[in-house]
């Protein structure tokens, strides 16, 4: 075969080691050299026994999104694991335990749901691990050994994975696992494979880089570490309790502070109150947690401070769906809060990006004196994928137009009014810096005051200011994929949505279609110029995006005028490419191929 680009699906129950097997997987498959990108299922409750589900895709090239079939399906519990048999493509595995401890009733086993096309693989796992250990406890090692063994994955990268993982447990706890999963890891060699599934030796890595697989919440901690965060406030909430509980441990080794407040307004305060003493502050938090927050962004604008906001969309309104994913908040990071209150809201689209946006927010907030919003959802914050991330800080420090002693002549002006917008920023302690700072309009100097020509010059200085966001240095603001020059469809993306419509453009593409993808990653202030250019370029353009309302079709509708074809849903789950492709294709009037 060609190359490898293959994805494997493991479905259990909660404490079945479902997410334990998956995660040792990638680590795996990533430390071999393979690319991975993977995302979780697992059930909303804090101690629940639902479903849960660990899919990864494999591949010796960069790949943008999850398939949306499997090539193979590993059953830890066959309760959960049969609604997704269908999931598996002809000729694609099945593997099961072929041996239960208790009888099951007619239906109740996956043997019987595997379709005809399907290559079905039993295995006494309970039994392997047993005879290996001593007790079942390990059988997801088992299963996870065969399927390492059935298709010659590389054992030691497996092992020294499962060394790692377990490397705070007891000796016996790794002795175990590793005995359960080479047992079945020779049972899997010694199988007559008969599936098309194989794995092609993975690419060398490019001279001077390692790639690494983390999930988007830690590349947004490695981000702003290696940005220099000084502080961190913030309270729990699904799913940006991950990036609190990684700094919470890692801020004090790098001098910082950590401090879980009360709730959202205070930590949205708090960090507001550190940046304007001068410190690099953040928070992170999700939906609910941020429209808690409006009030204090409205601060942030009006009083031009520095602060830096992580926002991983969830399901809602309200609470919505916890442990799903959807991108439902533009509207709120763009236009939350009381008045004219612009921002910068910039989203990334890969877990790469996340570690390069968390990092140029602080650029952006000192540069433009503004709170910066980078929005996540929960499929970008929880999924993994191969990274190249550089071995030196790429991000500047000291960012923005300073307050210096030596250029003042007479009263501190602020917020002086300038022609890009931008005012001298002073530290609390500079001498000759003393200044009024409040929430009310103001005039120069930061006094109160509610002449109609201050407020309109005041409003104006706010919004141009950011105009020169859109051509920052060093950010990829928009990023176009696909055909140059006028193309059948033109795809507006956004988000983690923006992999998905990136393979659907290529799939378009190797049909014939001139398609390509326009990946926006400043959402406000909006990238105007370069969207109309490629609207200008596309004879039909469509929209893809994980809510109901259409939010970022609505912005760019506003803005350009533009009629645009809508793709909208929420699945709580991530967009499935093959819809995307459909779109494409009745905008461009083909049809489907025939299967040969």
């Amino acid at each position: 075969m060609g190359g490898t680009d293959i994805q494997i699906a493991i479905c259990g129950s909660a404490g079945d080691g479902t997410i334990a097997c998956g995660d040792i997987l990638n680590q795996a498959m990533a430390d071999a050299g393979y690319r991975v990108i993977a995302f979780d299922v697992y059930p909303p409750e804090i101690r629940g026994f639902g479903e849960c589900m660990a899919r990864s895709r494999i591949s010796d090239r960069a790949v943008h999104s999850m398939k949306e079939s499997s090539d193979v399906l590993v059953s830890l519990n066959d309760a959960h694991a049969i609604a997704h048999v269908p999931e598996v493509h002809d000729y694609g595995a099945v593997i099961y335990d072929d041996a239960p401890v208790t009888r099951l009733h007619e239906g109740q086993h996956i043997s019987g749901h595997i379709k005809p096309g399907q290559i079905p693989y039993g295995l006494p796992a309970r039994q392997i691990a047993e005879q290996a250990t001593g007790a079942a406890k390990a059988r997801n090692m088992a299963a996870l050994g065969f399927l390492a063994g059935l298709y010659a994955m590389p054992r030691e990268a497996f092992e020294r994975t499962i060394r790692r993982k377990f490397a705070t447990k007891a000796a016996a706890v790794i002795d175990d696992n590793l005995a359960a999963f080479a047992a079945g890891y020779e049972r899997g060699a010694a199988t007559f494979k008969l599936d098309l599934v194989a794995f092609a030796p993975p690419a060398a890595a490019a001279s001077g880089s390692r790639p690494v697989i983390l999930s988007g919440n830690a590349a947004v901690v490695r981000g702003l570490l290696d940005a220099r965060l000084e502080t961190l406030f913030g309270y729990p909430i699904t799913p940006a309790t991950p990036i609190l509980e990684m700094l919470a441990a890692a801020l004090p080794k790098h001098g910082g502070r950590f401090l879980q407040v009360e709730d959202e307004i205070a930590a949205a305060a708090a960090t507001l109150g550190a940046g304007f003493a001068g410190a690099r502050a953040a928070t992170a938090t999700s939906g609910p947690g941020f429209a808690l927050m409006t009030e204090m962004i409205g601060l942030g604008v009006m009083a031009e401070i520095p602060g830096v906001i992580i926002v991983s969309q969830r399901g809602g309104p309200s609470t919505g769906l916890p442990t799903k994913t959807e991108q439902a908040d533009l509207d709120i990071a763009v236009h939350g809060g009381a008045g004219d209150a612009p921002r910068i809201v910039i989203a990334p689209t890969n877990v790469e990006g996340c570690y390069r946006c968390a990092g140029k927010a602080f650029e952006l907030a000192e540069t433009f004196q503004v709170p910066v919003i980078v929005l996540l959802d929960l499929y970008l914050s929880n999924r993994l994928e191969t990274a190249l991330l550089p071995e030196t800080s790429p991000f500047a420090q000291g960012a923005g137009k300073r307050f210096s002693p030596a250029d003042r002549s007479g009263p501190y002006r602020r917020y002086a009014l300038s022609e890009d917008g931008l005012s001298p920023r002073a530290i609390p302690g500079q001498i000759g810096g003393i200044h009024t700072i409040t929430g009310l309009e103001h005039n120069e100097l930061g006094r109160p005051s509610d002449k109609p020509e201050i407020h309109q010059a005041m409003s104006a200085k706010r919004h141009r200011k950011l105009a020169a966001a859109v051509d920052f240095p060093d950010l990829r603001i928009t990023e176009r994929l696909g055909d140059d020059g006028p193309v059948d469809v033109g795809v507006l993306a956004w988000g983690s949505t923006a992999g998905e419509a990136r393979e659907a453009v290529e799939r378009a593409r190797a049909e014939g279609i001139r398609a390509a993808v326009l990946k926006v990653v400043m959402l406000a202030p909006l990238p105007l110029a370069a969207i109309e250019a490629f609207l200008a370029d596309a004879r039909e353009a469509l929209v893809c995006e994980l809510n109901y309302e259409g939010q970022f079709a609505n912005l760019v509708t506003a803005a350009t005028a533009r009629r645009l074809d809508r793709l909208d849903a929420v699945p709580g789950v991530p967009m499935a490419v093959g819809r995307i492709v459909e779109a494409i294709r009745r905008l461009a009037g083909r049809e489907a191929p025939r299967a040969a």
